[in-house]
């Protein structure tokens, strides 16, 4: 059992959990993620470690609320517990040796985005960060990126909060201007995939982090398959960071809307098991 220290709400469909991990905590690094299971009967869900302690043994969990088992784990307090919390797994982020990022997130991709922005940060890279939102009453994590970036840029779908349109738009004017030697894009699989052609054009190495649907988290049942470089590979154990560049993005789109109508139907019954 794994027992929850902290709770935050960012927004109201996003969440924050710490959660008590002290071997996770001790061997974690960016780019990792767990699998979490709240109960003996709940399924296993694959969530990136947002940040972790290893002196106080935590690990931190940002997620949004939109299916069955996340409405169920945002609705749990301090002091619950969650029945398993398994990792580090996946390959840790391979920076390389950059002088100067760029670190893109969209929406809740930047709960992905904000350890790597802090890695870059610890190893002395210079780095700006780029978020993108629909509004600006869901932003998150504004004050940890500020602190763990050079530059800060915030884009909203609808213009409410700082620059209206596409993190695309702030990256093709950065990179005109400056010279930089690595991108990060965390976030919607559009995006990542708008973000990848507009460095491929420049040769700007490219890592994103892919979200596919996921089961063992061990590379044994193949649910997590994506093409990249035309080859077969496995998020779990593969990635999940991938060359940005080579990503079949629109087999990654499809396979993702497997089960949206399985996830619905969950979502109800949950509805109609919180309201009694």
């Amino acid at each position: 059992m794994y027992k929850i220290t902290e709770k935050k709400v960012l927004n109201e469909q996003v969440t924050s959990l710490t959660i008590e991990a002290p071997f996770i905590a001790r061997k974690v690094k960016p780019g990792q993620f767990v699998i979490v299971r709240i109960d003996e009967k709940g399924e296993r869900i694959p969530l990136t470690v947002a940040d972790f302690d290893g002196e106080k043994g935590t690990v931190s969990i940002i997620f949004q609320a939109v299916g069955y088992t996340t409405k169920k784990l945002a609705a749990l307090s301090i002091g619950d517990f969650v029945a398993d919390c398994v990792g580090p797994l996946g390959l840790p982020t391979e920076f390389g040796n950059p002088k100067r990022a760029i670190v893109i997130g969209g929406g809740v991709g930047c709960a992905i985005a904000y350890p790597q922005a802090k890695a870059l940060h610890n190893m002395g890279v210079k780095t700006d960060v780029i978020v993108g939102f629909r509004s600006k009453n869901i932003v998150i994590l504004e004050d940890e990126m500020r602190k763990v970036c050079d530059n800060y840029y915030v884009t909203t779908d609808d213009g409410t909060y700082g620059e209206k349109g596409f993190v695309t738009n702030v990256l093709k004017r950065l990179i005109s201007a400056e010279k930089y030697d690595l991108v990060i894009a965390i976030g919607p699989i559009p995006m990542m995939k708008f973000v990848s052609l507009t460095t491929k054009e420049s040769g700007i190495k490219t890592i994103v982090s892919l979200n596919p649907i996921m089961i063992d988290g061990t590379g044994m049942c193949g649910g997590c398959r994506v093409t990249v470089g035309g080859e077969t590979k496995f998020a779990c154990v593969d990635g999940p960071d991938f060359d940005g560049h080579l990503v079949d993005y629109d087999s990654l789109m499809s396979r993702n809307g497997f089960y949206r109508e399985e996830e619905a139907e969950h979502a109800c019954r949950l509805g109609a098991y919180n309201n009694g």
